[in-house]
């Protein structure tokens, strides 16, 4: 038997899960566009996110470098090393929050959650829209209008450009650099995905609460198979009702030693229920054994049956 770990019952992890009859069913309310939008803000999130990492693994090179080149030489790129540790964050954030969101509801749709959990994740959706905002804002900005620059004792215009030419293939401006334009542009493409999911999983939780997980079809179809299978039981239980039943009253209405109920060999005839056999009685009243014994199974013809 698979364990139950917080609920969900292990066993009905399958990779039938991850097939897309099931991944896009309209089984369940807002099904497909759940996993759409929460797709499209993990994948674009997580592609600015490798960008930025890419670009912020760049410039620290390239300040190792220019230190090598001159040890009084200090490349100043804190502006793009904060804002990309940030969109890493906010990347990580955003594929925890609804990559587990999509997980959960491709493999426990109908999981029963609590209160504190269903606000867990509604105040963790609100919060992925809010770092998304802060993300965008610090590396839009530093990207678009801030530079990188060489500094140091000693350091003049002339020689920063012999260390440029060096390693020419890192701008100090950081719009002149691919990847981190890149990693805006991608930033804002996941903008409108991260919205959309926070409002499809708030309109996800809030049509659970009231009706369940179900769409309204799926949910209708449901009903009618348990009304239709609670008919069915009905009826089998009120033809139940016809069959024939032994008389119990009849029996306290009579000395037990007179009447006795029980099974009795029947030649080629239909069992009636109510039928009682009569037992031997004394002139007193009293009971006595049968004088002539029922026949045996062996002595029984052909055609006879016992009941």
């Amino acid at each position: 038997m698979a364990p139950v770990i917080w609920g969900l019952d292990l066993s009905e992890f399958t990779w039938s899960k991850f097939g897309s009859k099931n991944m896009w069913s309209t089984t369940y309310y807002l099904r497909r566009t759940k996993f759409i939008v929460y797709q499209l803000a993990m994948i674009l999130c997580v592609i600015s996110e490798s960008l930025g990492t890419s670009a912020l693994s760049d410039y620290n090179d390239f300040q190792d470098s220019v230190h090598k080149l001159n040890s009084n030489a200090v490349l100043y790129n804190n502006n793009i090393v904060g804002s990309g540790s940030y969109n890493i964050f906010t990347g990580v954030y955003i594929a925890t929050i609804f990559g587990a969101a999509f997980f959960f509801d491709l493999i426990w749709p109908e999981r029963h959650e609590s209160k504190a959990v269903k606000l867990a994740w509604r105040i963790c959706s609100a919060l992925a829209v809010v770092f998304m905002i802060g993300d965008l804002i610090a590396l839009t900005t530093i990207v678009a209008a801030r530079s990188a620059y060489i500094y140091g004792r000693g350091i003049d215009a002339a020689t920063a450009n012999v260390i440029l030419q060096a390693q020419h293939h890192i701008p100090l401006p950081y719009n002149h650099y691919g990847r981190c334009v890149a990693s805006v542009v991608f930033l804002w493409l996941g903008f409108p995905a991260v919205i959309a999911s926070a409002v499809v999983m708030w309109m996800s939780i809030a049509h659970d609460k009231k009706l369940g997980p179900l769409s309204t079809h799926a949910r209708v179809s449901r009903e009618k198979s348990v009304a239709a299978g609670g008919a069915g039981g009905r009826d089998e239980e009120d033809s139940s009702m016809d069959m024939p039943t032994y008389d119990t009253n009849t029996r306290n209405q009579q000395p037990q030693a007179a009447y006795e109920e029980g099974p009795r060999f029947v030649e080629n005839e239909q069992f009636v229920p109510n039928e009682r056999v009569a037992t031997n009685t004394t002139s007193d009243g009293a009971y006595a054994p049968y004088s002539n014994p029922a026949p045996t199974m062996s002595q029984a013809p052909y055609r006879s049956t016992w009941v």
